[in-house]
């Protein structure tokens, strides 16, 4: 049995296996240790079976409007047992695909938990690892916050929702958080008829985004049904005959919010617990603290993902560090541009963002120009009937390259990359404005935004004069 590897990964997540294959395919003999299973917490309990149930959701709520577009529709109903099936099929498929990727790279991989004794060393259940370097990318977990009736039956984190057989069960849910989790779930839910309330502690949902996406989602959100209240903070849930009963203080008053459910969505926390022995002095402070190369403070000891310290916590960033970490071990540069990551929200429309809003760059004293273009004047969207939303681009006003973008709409998910690629590449504004996209599509909004630059866009109409 081989026990001396070139690499060592704890983690099998979207991190840990990148990682390992690209170790692999660098030559290394790769160990990958892992005790639950193939894929973390994206493939098993997040981004993947959330975006499953979301495409059912969508699927659901559009059907349900599908008289608008001259369809009729009759006796419409869902069968949730058969969306979480589906939804366990589709990860099943896909944890498939990336343990054959592993085989057919020579990985080996060890169902076990794994002990870090020493710079070399990694205790599993009945083996002892020597490796020559060790990549930590065990990720994070909900966290849960000392909430008087957070373990009463009915009360969930993202991990207990997704895994139920048959979903929720409920007819009103109470999500409290409403960041990237918590709004997705709030989408799926109310799609499918769910009564929910959003609880959220900030003075508006998506803090961390663009305040006019988010403004924009919550009047969305409100219209179809979803009930948010932000600047509120839970201070106890109890159980009654009835249900949950969620108490909660805003604006100095108590309320109270009732429903059958509560998901706790309030973010995620590094897992770090018991991963090292007590006599190797890992520095830690809100996860393991990492250099640009994502080394620890002792050699040989590497870390990604959303176990380190204040990382972002994104499946695609994970993937790119632990491509960066591998190519540091073997002596080459980053392939990668670590400066530049997309963020997206899976809700109806899409959301997503890269690099600077205008509100941060002002923030850090850039001269800035802007372009907006509303995509109520977009062919595409019109077509798809998609709800208010809008292109956003912001250029430095010298130099006129890119600095940042944000979207909602149709397919933002997608169309971000275009965007990560010209703040990559330093495009300027004439760069991207030489572009011919193609119509009728929802990327035809980037050329109405890059024109409104200059006050020229075409599909919007000019201000009085």
């Amino acid at each position: 049995m081989q026990n001396e590897f070139d690499l060592a990964v704890i983690g099998a997540g979207p991190g840990g296996y990148v990682a390992a294959i690209r170790g692999a395919q660098s030559g290394m003999k790769v160990a990958l240790i892992e005790e639950r299973e193939i894929g973390g917490t994206c493939l098993n309990r997040g981004c993947v079976p959330t975006k499953a149930l979301m495409h059912s959701a969508n699927l659901y709520r559009q059907i349900s409007r599908s008289d608008l577009f001259g369809i009729e529709a009759t006796d419409l109903k869902y069968d949730m047992e058969k969306i979480y099936s589906r939804k366990d099929e589709v990860v099943s498929k896909l944890r498939s695909g990336v343990e054959f990727l592993i085989s057919a790279n020579q990985i080996e991989i060890i169902r076990s938990r794994g002990l870090v004794t020493d710079q070399n060393t990694i205790k599993t259940k009945d083996r002892e690892i020597k490796a020559k370097n060790i990549l930590i990318a065990t990720g994070s977990s909900p966290a849960r916050p000392p909430i008087p009736g957070l373990d009463l039956p009915g009360v969930m984190t993202s991990d207990e929702l997704l895994n139920q057989q048959q979903g929720p069960g409920c007819q009103s849910l109470i999500i409290i958080g409403g960041g990237v989790i918590g709004m997705e779930f709030a989408g799926i839910f109310s799609s499918f008829g769910c009564k929910v309330t959003v609880i959220e502690a900030m003075d508006r949902i998506l803090s961390t985004m663009d305040r006019e996406i988010a403004q924009n989602l919550s009047m969305i959100m409100r219209r179809r049904g979803v009930t948010i209240n932000t600047r509120a903070r839970v201070n106890k849930i109890e159980q009654t005959e009835e249900g949950l009963i969620c108490h909660y203080t805003q604006k100095e008053t108590s309320k109270v919010a009732e429903a059958q459910a509560v998901l706790v969505a309030i973010g995620r926390k590094p897992n770090v617990d018991g991963l090292f022995s007590e006599n190797l002095n890992i520095k830690t402070e809100r996860g393991i603290v990492v250099n640009e190369h994502f080394q620890t403070n002792i050699p040989g000891i590497y870390a990604i993902g959303d176990v380190i310290s204040d990382g972002i916590q994104l499946a695609h960033l994970a993937s790119a560090q632990g491509i960066t970490a591998v190519s540091h071990m073997i002596g080459n540069p980053s392939p990668v541009d670590l400066n530049t990551i997309p963020s997206c929200i899976y809700t109806e429309p899409e959301i997503a963002s890269v690099g600077l809003s205008a509100d941060q760059a002002k923030a850090q004293g850039l001269s800035i120009k802007t372009g907006k273009f509303p995509m109520s004047g977009n062919a595409k969207s019109i077509i798809e009937d998609e709800d208010r939303g809008f292109i956003k681009l912001v250029f430095d006003s010298e130099t006129e390259v890119i600095l940042g973008a944000q979207m909602m709409c149709g397919r933002a998910t997608d169309l971000i990359s275009e965007m990560s690629t010209a703040i990559v590449a330093k495009l300027t504004l004439a760069d991207l404005g030489s572009v011919i996209r193609p119509h009728p599509t929802f990327i035809e909004g980037i050329s109405e935004a890059l024109d409104g630059t200059h006050g020229k866009a075409i599909h919007i109409a000019p201000r009085n004069r």
